[in-house]
């Protein structure tokens, strides 16, 4: 590491906020953690197997690619692939076993083909559209004909169904209520024609904490595994990310001066800035000129006119010996103070998961507690 800007990520708090999440279900119903987007920012094959270590029984992925990043590291868990695939990509779905969502009969028959030519079944779990309008069938009539063209087929098996709530997070149940019946009412048509016994999921982060009817047989973490909470309930997370840098300089400038493009911030008193190299490249977003702070010394530095591309400039006047080389937090704990993702999201007008997806890859994701 050439220069010191990292994200630090606490494995022991992940497996923290898996406890928090399986201490709300019942016994006999299993957990799915979800690590799509390289664990939302935070590296999926270590998040992966500290999450399994703390008892998660499955893993879920965006895309194939994702699983197959955790297959090559060694991790031999069940992996859920959420959206659809091109046909083309069926091959490698049977192959390293993933198990791949499906809603439409042309990627049923793709995934029954590759799973005859690789010499075993690529399982299934059938998307049903219960009220998100993005992926899944959406009547019982449309579940059933898919469910007996898949068992018509070789090469092919189905392990389970699943939806996802739309507004679970929100105060208004009612839309929550609806989809959860509508779940339970085409669980009960698959069961007509499918008497096996399959994998039912519809909680997500949210419902996990709110709504236990729709627990199911297994329910999928997201962004609590990460620390962060959709609604008040879940309580006793533990902010995994830790985003930390050092001051490269501190001058002084003095009254009239301007700092940063267009000259946005102008000096009203003798004022210490130090530089901070990290922005926008780093994923530290533009959006948050004039609005947003980092940690320096345990103290709250503003941020002096606009985030350029690859540094920022903050004002450490009031913050006694501040001086080049001095951590810097831009997201976490220093000392009593906390920047977390739920602030600098409302810097911005964003939400937490954005925040933490957002380091760029030129920012080193540093594993602590493996």
């Amino acid at each position: 590491m050439q220069r010191v800007n990292y994200c630090e990520i606490d494995l022991d708090a992940i497996r923290h906020n898996v406890g928090v999440m399986r201490a709300q279900l019942a016994a006999g119903v299993r957990f799915l953690a979800v690590v799509k987007a390289d664990a939302y920012g935070h590296g999926a094959v270590p998040v992966a197997r500290a999450a399994l270590e703390a008892g998660a029984d499955m893993l879920a992925v965006a895309i194939p690619e994702e699983g197959i990043e955790l297959r090559c590291a060694g991790v031999g868990a069940p992996i859920l692939v959420l959206g659809g695939i091109d046909e083309a990509a069926a091959q490698a779905v049977a192959e390293y076993g993933l198990t791949q969502a499906v809603f439409d009969e042309s990627r049923v028959r793709a995934l029954a083909a590759a799973g005859c030519a690789c010499g075993r079944a690529a399982q299934v779990h059938l998307k049903l559209d219960t009220g998100m309008s993005r992926i899944g069938v959406r009547t019982a009539e449309e579940a059933q004909a898919l469910v007996r063209l898949i068992d018509s087929l070789e090469g092919i098996e189905l392990t389970g169904c699943f939806t996802h709530m739309a507004t679970a997070d929100e105060e208004d149940s009612a839309g929550t209520l609806a989809q959860i019946a509508r779940f339970h009412a085409m669980c009960d048509a698959i069961a007509q024609v499918h008497p096996g016994p399959i994998t039912r999921h519809a909680a997500n982060t949210a419902s996990i904490f709110c709504y236990p009817q729709a627990h199911a047989d297994m329910v999928r973490g997201g962004i609590a595994l990460y620390g962060y909470p959709p609604v008040p309930q879940a309580k006793g997370l533990r902010p995994a990310m830790r985003w930390v840098t050092r001051g490269v300089y501190v001058k002084t400038i003095m009254p009239g001066d301007r700092v940063s493009y267009g000259g946005l911030f102008e000096a009203e008193r003798e004022t210490r800035v130090m530089t901070v190299p990290v922005g926008y490249a780093d994923g530290y977003r533009r959006a948050i000129t004039g609005k947003g702070c980092v940690l320096v010394r345990g103290q709250r530095a503003p941020i002096l006119g606009r985030v350029c591309m690859d540094q920022i400039m903050v004002d450490v006047t009031d913050i006694p010996g501040a001086q080049a080389g001095d951590e810097v937090v831009l997201l976490g704990r220093q000392g009593d103070e906390m920047i977390d993702a739920d602030e600098m999201a409302a810097w911005i007008g964003t939400i937490s998961y954005e925040v933490i997806c957002s380091p760029s890859p030129r920012v080193p994701r540093v594993h602590v507690n493996a």
